[in-house]
């Protein structure tokens, strides 16, 4: 809970007086215990006086977004609105995202974020447009012996996720599915990486600040 409530006030800075926000898949309180990772430093921004509208991605297939984060955002009275999730690259053209924020499963050493699938895309769509791509996560996410993303292995979940709708088949019944969990974005995407430690900027060395991370949490 302390975690993310620090992660918020730090991740808050990076939030103008009005911002409009873009997420994908869920990181807040039903994901952390806690008031949340990207969501928290939106709730802690709001708290401050900061207007936000967050755009909340469906987040294909399981629409962790539509199910979970709009109700979180519902629940904390903050502005919101449910978009598909290939929308990004018009909205952000259309200069209607001032920022990505989003969480983490997975940091390495070298700064690669591993997240929900999806992630990737809105990094490259940022990139493009020139809008920030900020990462939330607490240090336990870092994994400090790992030293890029190309040594974390993608969990690759059940193809019925996408064949089927409510347990009804929507596809043919020889089709091959491709189902990844997650997707790698690279370190060179993303803007900053916000921990409870800090907002950290590129280059990122998490492996030299191993020991640094664990005693601040053992200061918490």
């Amino acid at each position: 809970v302390e975690m993310c409530n620090r992660i918020g006030v730090n991740g808050a800075d990076l939030i103008g007086e009005k911002m409009n926000i873009l997420t994908h898949c869920n990181a807040g309180e039903l994901a952390t215990g806690g008031i949340g990772t990207a969501l928290g430093i939106i709730y802690t921004a709001k708290k401050q006086g900061k207007e936000v509208l967050v755009y909340v991605d469906e987040t294909r297939p399981l629409l962790q977004g539509a199910r979970l984060t709009t109700y979180e955002l519902d629940k904390n009275d903050v502005e919101n609105e449910l978009v598909i999730d290939s929308m990004s690259a018009n909205l952000m053209r259309e200069e209607q995202i001032d920022c990505v924020l989003i969480g983490a499963d997975r940091i390495t050493a070298n700064g690669d974020v591993i997240n929900k699938v999806g992630s990737d895309s809105l990094a490259v769509n940022c990139a493009f447009h020139k809008v920030p791509f900020y990462v939330a996560a607490p240090g336990s996410t870092i994994d400090f012996d790992i030293p890029n993303g190309e040594e974390v292995k993608i969990e690759e979940l059940d193809p019925e996720e996408i064949t089927e709708i409510y347990g009804e088949r929507i596809t043919g019944s020889g089709v091959n599915v491709m189902n990844p969990a997650f997707d790698l974005v690279p370190a060179e995407l993303v803007t900053a990486i916000i921990t409870e430690y800090k907002v950290h900027y590129p280059p990122y060395n998490f492996g030299g600040l191993k020991h640094m991370f664990s005693s601040y949490v053992q200061s918490i």
